[in-house]
């Protein structure tokens, strides 16, 4: 696999444990699982689940980066990542969260931000 999909496989990867990290302790807390959790508690848990996003994170940008022999700038890899994330998260609020709704202005920010991966990669 070359070095650009690795770290878009990668990113994708780590977002997940992420949105799951910062937003499914939400939806644990929708199903009654820890509605009675201390907020120590609740972040103890995301923090051990953002411990699989680190894992998948830094090893992304490091195979990705072009200061390492990798395709992307610091830019191109944070622009990347941003879509990366927002993607994952409207996914995980579209499957899981059943009361959000996507409207018209999410999907003309949404493509503001592939606009701006374009202009992000131009020489």
């Amino acid at each position: 696999m070359s070095a650009s999909w690795m770290t878009i496989v990668l990113l994708i990867l780590s977002n997940v444990f992420m949105t799951l990290a910062w937003y499914g302790h939400l939806k644990l807390n929708d199903m009654g699982i820890s509605n009675g959790w201390p907020l120590w508690l609740v972040i103890l848990f995301s923090w051990g689940v953002a411990l699989f996003e680190y894992s998948l994170q830094i090893p992304a940008n490091r195979i990705g980066y072009a200061g390492n022999g990798g395709p992307y700038s610091l830019i191109e890899l944070k622009v990347v990542q941003e879509v990366i994330s927002l993607t994952v998260f409207t996914v995980f609020v579209v499957v899981f969260f059943k009361g959000e709704h996507l409207q018209w202005n999410h999907f003309v920010s949404f493509t503001l931000l592939i606009i701006a991966v374009y202009f992000a990669f131009l020489d």
